[in-house]
């Protein structure tokens, strides 16, 4: 009898330990895409009798290329290349980065995103650290011509976004990129 009782005690101990407080079915990602979103009760949303209505928080975004949005250097392309488990700058594009420096410099209130990208081919955090590496060294480039930090963000989409569609090699090598933005 107390050889029982020790065995479920025991098994009930293992059982506890193998226990988790982590929900699997909660998703730890925010939704920005910018939709409606109701207020909490008692601060002048539906819940503070505005019949029902919706606030929304966020700005919309300005899709429109005006003096605001359009930016950089006129006849200068934004696409740095790279090659296949590569971060290394080719030669070919260091006037492109060069003439984005310079206009950066120039217009030091002016803004960008360096967003680096890979290919469809590795795992999936191994293409977003590979992507961060990419914009990074796009942004170390532009540091070392004279831009401020303040001016340059470096992001990674690894291979969420490409940029041609299909396996080819000529597809894989046009989605081995970074590119800026200008905000």
């Amino acid at each position: 009898m107390i050889k029982r009782v020790f065995v479920a005690a025991a098994l009930a101990v293992v059982l506890a330990g193998c226990g988790s407080s982590v929900k699997l079915d909660d998703v730890p990602v925010e939704d920005k895409s910018g939709s409606a979103v109701t207020q909490p009760p008692g601060t002048g949303g539906p819940g503070a009798g505005s019949a029902g209505t919706t606030q929304t928080r966020v700005e919309p975004v300005n899709l429109t290329p005006g003096a605001d949005t359009a930016a950089g250097p006129t006849g200068v392309a934004r696409i740095v290349y790279f090659d296949y488990d590569s971060f290394v700058i080719k030669p070919e594009f260091q006037a492109l980065i060069e003439s984005h420096a310079r206009f950066l410099k120039a217009a030091n209130g002016r803004k960008i995103v360096i967003e680096g990208h890979t290919d469809e081919r590795g795992g999936r955090e191994y293409n977003l650290a590979l992507g961060q590496k990419r914009s990074e060294a796009v942004r170390r480039a532009l540091g070392l011509l004279g831009v401020s930090d303040s001016q340059v963000e470096a992001v990674s989409f690894g291979k969420e976004k490409p940029a041609a569609a299909g396996s080819t090699e000529a597809a894989m090598a046009q989605n081995r990129r970074a590119e800026i933005a200008y905000r």
